[in-house]
């Protein structure tokens, strides 16, 4: 007999609330027993995410080392060749990832040649076999046709954090401008990868909020990142608490039991958790990290391949496979 908790899009305010505010060990044990319906626990999914254009965004999000207004530590780097971007994908490849997600800083795509260049990476990266994941900021619909016709499979648009709370954070575009991308992002028939950022300064309230946001969307994001501030020095936020992992913990629980289907990942943060704190995060229904060498153009730093490779053998984890196919790993003793 299957007893699957339901898909829904029809969750109130009030329904979210009481899951939030089980007692947490309660929340997590409803969060794995909906997670082992849903999907295979000891699955994660391996993405790489590779900053392609680095720095120098006219967007004032208060978070956000890359914004040209704040004077940090992250260096102006220009739109990637393909040929290196290629390269980095099938590096990837070797180490198990079997997404790649490509960011780039810019307020929104324009029609112009580095668009067409980001129009051949995702060619290229889609012809190696991997998932082709883009952040490219507002698209439009014509935009994102294109990007699916060269073969994306996903498009990360952060909500970042509730509508109410938005524009404490961020004052240069709107959380509608948010929600008309990630239509756009639909109507071409591209996955939708969003989720959100805790330790702003919000509110419980607004945490619920973001997440009421996602899980009552017509389909539920195929991917939900989880993200914890990462406190930038040279940002309005840097001065920030660090965020307690059992918040993370119920962010991402609360996250599995209201959208059972998607792809829950543990994203920023991940470099302050100890495996023991990431085990907890697994078992509360995250299957799906970023990882990457450290000497990658990641702005936010991840822990390494290796380290990860062998915190999942501690945990009995294994790379998820994509479409079924095996996935070649590299030796970390060569590294």
């Amino acid at each position: 007999m299957n007893t699957r908790i339901e898909l829904r899009n029809n969750w109130s305010k009030e329904e979210v609330e009481e899951v939030y505010n089980l007692p947490l060990l309660e929340l997590i044990y409803k969060a794995a027993t909906v997670h082992r319906e849903w999907h295979n626990p000891e699955e994660i999914q391996i993405s790489t995410l590779l900053s392609i254009k680095t720095g120098g965004c006219p967007e004032d999000c208060s978070y956000c080392g890359q914004a040209a207004r704040y004077h940090t530590d992250i260096k102006v780097q220009a739109l990637l060749s393909t040929e290196k971007v290629i390269e980095h994908a099938q590096k990837a490849k070797e180490s198990g990832s079997s997404r790649f997600c490509m960011a780039a800083a810019w307020r929104e795509v324009r029609n112009n040649r580095d668009f067409d260049r980001v129009i051949d990476m995702v060619k290229g990266v889609n012809e190696i076999g991997m998932e082709v994941c883009c952040t490219l900021g507002m698209l439009t619909e014509e935009q994102a046709m294109r990007l699916q016709e060269a073969g994306l499979y996903a498009y990360n648009h952060n909500l970042d954090t509730s509508e109410q709370y938005y524009e404490e954070i961020i004052s240069t575009r709107t959380f509608d401008n948010r929600i008309n991308t990630i239509n756009n992002v639909r109507k071409a028939g591209i996955t939708v990868c969003s989720g959100g950022i805790i330790g702003l300064g919000e509110t419980h309230t607004d945490r619920i909020s973001m997440l009421l946001t996602l899980a009552t969307m017509p389909e539920h994001p195929e991917s939900v990142p989880i993200n914890a501030l990462a406190r930038v020095e040279g940002t309005p936020l840097e001065n920030n608490a660090k965020v307690d992992t059992w918040e993370m913990i119920r962010m991402i629980a609360v996250a599995r039991i209201i959208m059972p289907s998607s792809m829950i990942r543990l994203s920023a943060g991940r470099i302050e958790m100890t495996d023991f704190e990431q085990g907890w995060c697994f078992m509360a229904g995250a299957n799906s990290i970023f990882t990457g060498e450290r000497e990658t153009l990641l702005v936010t730093p991840n822990p390494g391949v290796c380290e990860d490779m062998q915190m999942f053998t501690t945990l009995g984890l294994k790379p998820m496979k994509k479409e079924n196919k095996t996935t070649e790993m590299s030796s970390c003793e060569d590294k």
